[in-house]
């Protein structure tokens, strides 16, 4: 039994589909910030990531701003030191569990910087970048983790080469330089989950 799913959940996440690189049910706003992926390129690898903006605090259209190229540097004294930065991630899943995709899944988006994975390097050449929003010691919600195991679902039937042991944090793939999803995220929550609806699908 999936231990945080209620029927309107399980039925959210069975009625979500990959269409044309896209996730349905989600808002989609057109980033700026991505670039094709290489002719041999095959997506393969899926990483977990936070964001917060301002540092902490949830809410608001910093981060679709940010993504969209359109961050206001007098928003706020710590935008301006990020606001030039060309960032982007394929969703988005704020702390309700509403979902906003900004790249296609067949573009490379903007997410992983300098990283590794396997000894392979350039991440986001075959990775898909999945922004959660929260810190590392914050936790994240239900409606997060209900989101999240939707999309990641979707994705790992699409994208096969996806596997479970290729589904990794912002930390696995860049050690010295980043620590999201962080403490807060529970792993093994996720993963259980994900696994008996990978399970399901193969039936």
């Amino acid at each position: 039994m999936l231990s945080f799913l209620s029927n309107s959940t399980s039925h959210a996440i069975n009625g979500m589909h990959v269409i044309n690189h896209r996730l349905t049910d989600a808002r989609f706003l057109s980033s700026p910030h991505y670039s094709d992926r290489p002719a041999d390129a095959q997506v393969s690898l899926l990483v977990l990531h936070n964001i917060s903006l301002p540092p902490g605090q949830f809410g608001g259209d910093y981060i679709d701003d940010l993504f969209m190229g359109q961050l206001n540097k007098d928003a706020h004294p710590y935008f301006a030191d990020i606001h030039h930065l060309r960032v982007s991630a394929h969703l988005l899943i704020k702390r309700d569990g509403a979902i906003t995709q900004y790249v296609p899944f067949d573009k490379a988006a903007w997410h992983a910087g300098l990283s590794s994975f396997q000894g392979q390097p350039r991440c986001n050449e075959y990775s898909i970048g999945i922004e959660l929003e929260g810190t590392d010691d914050s936790g994240y919600t239900n409606h997060q983790y209900h989101a999240l195991l939707a999309a990641s679902r979707q994705i790992v039937q699409h994208y096969p080469r996806t596997t479970l042991g290729r589904i990794v944090g912002h930390s696995d793939i860049a050690p010295s330089r980043k620590t999201d999803p962080g403490v807060g995220f529970d792993w093994c929550r996720f993963r259980q989950d994900l696994t008996i609806c990978l399970h399901e699908d193969q039936k």
